[in-house]
């Protein structure tokens, strides 16, 4: 089965902005076939957008929206506090439409996402964590009241960041799949994609099933105590308010060990080049296949590609891995 194409749709990119930031969205769905659970998943291959993850949408319509508002000056600079890719893809857009960029992140998470930052131009703000997400984001918070060149993005509330995935993943996901899924499967980190995907596969799939992807060692929804784990970009111990009021059929906790088995899996079978969250979600994704009718159409995503995750536990295992 060949992969679905979106390139119906129309471009999300107004036609005065640089070419290259067309190449963002209109990503492919992949059928992937696993023979040993003898399941078909559908995957959205994300990590085919220019900065490598799906976080390149929402940095495209969030600057563009500012733009077109008249909210960015000439001496504004762009403030974030994210955990690698938002970061990443505001960078690249950021560079793309000559607008200045300044990270908060983790001092936790890998060296390769700082360099990649860096490379785009943007300058970076390392912060020690006890709080999760939410040290970061009050960090900014602050930064922002004392300093008015900075305009705060505000990923993890900003209701532009669901209407986006909305308007465009959930409506590709949609075309691709033939207006039927029965089932979507996603992590969260601000809550967007859930939030939104979720929203307009409900409207045309009433019966579809919403799974939340967590890690295992940090299950919120779960309603456990957030700790330690290595599915970078999700559950970052901190419930964002994009994810209030999302109607989750159940949450799907996912190991980390489990995760990264998984997408070296992917690699070794077949050829992707996907970060740890990607795992993640197939895991949790043939899990929902488990629980649903044989056949049943499941959706998930393939978040970024696995450059960002060098210097991490992925590559640490040289070895084939069995199966999760």
């Amino acid at each position: 089965m060949p992969p679905l194409n979106s390139s119906a749709l129309p471009s999300p990119v107004p036609g005065d902005l640089p070419p290259l930031l067309d190449l963002i969205g209109r990503t492919p769905l992949l059928p992937l076939r696993f023979a040993a659970e003898g399941v078909t998943l559908f995957a959205k291959a994300e990590f085919l957008n220019p900065s490598g993850s799906i976080k390149d949408r929402l940095a495209l319509h969030l600057l563009t929206d500012a733009r077109r508002r008249g909210l960015l000056r000439p001496d504004s600079v762009v403030l974030e506090c994210t955990s690698g890719n938002t970061g990443i893809a505001l960078a690249m857009v950021g560079a793309a439409l000559g607008v200045r960029v300044k990270i908060l992140m983790s001092d936790t998470a890998s060296i390769e996402r700082r360099h990649l930052m860096r490379h785009f131009g943007a300058e970076l703000q390392l912060f020690h964590t006890d709080r999760g997400y939410a040290t970061g984001i009050d960090l900014a918070e602050r930064m922002a009241l004392a300093d008015s060149r900075y305009f705060l993005t505000r990923q993890f509330a900003n209701p532009l960041n669901a209407e986006d995935h909305v308007a465009h993943t959930g409506a590709e996901i949609l075309q691709q799949m033939d207006g039927r899924v029965d089932a979507f499967v996603s992590g969260y980190g601000t809550g967007g994609t859930l939030n939104g995907v979720s929203r307009a596969l409900r409207a045309a799939c009433p019966a579809v099933r919403i799974v939340a992807m967590e890690p295992a060692e940090a299950a919120m929804l779960s309603g456990e105590m957030p700790c330690c784990h290595s599915i970078e970009g999700v559950a970052g111990g901190y419930l964002p308010p994009l994810l209030h009021g999302v109607k989750v059929d159940w949450p799907e906790k996912v190991s980390s060990a489990d995760a990264l088995t998984m997408t070296r899996r992917l690699a070794r079978e077949f050829g992707l080049l996907v970060g740890t969250s990607s795992g993640a979600n197939i895991v949790a994704a043939l899990r929902t296949a488990a629980r649903l009718p044989a056949g049943a159409r499941i959706v998930t995503i393939l978040c970024d590609r696995a450059e960002r995750y060098y210097s991490t536990r992925l590559f640490a295992e040289s070895s084939p891995s069995s199966p999760a």
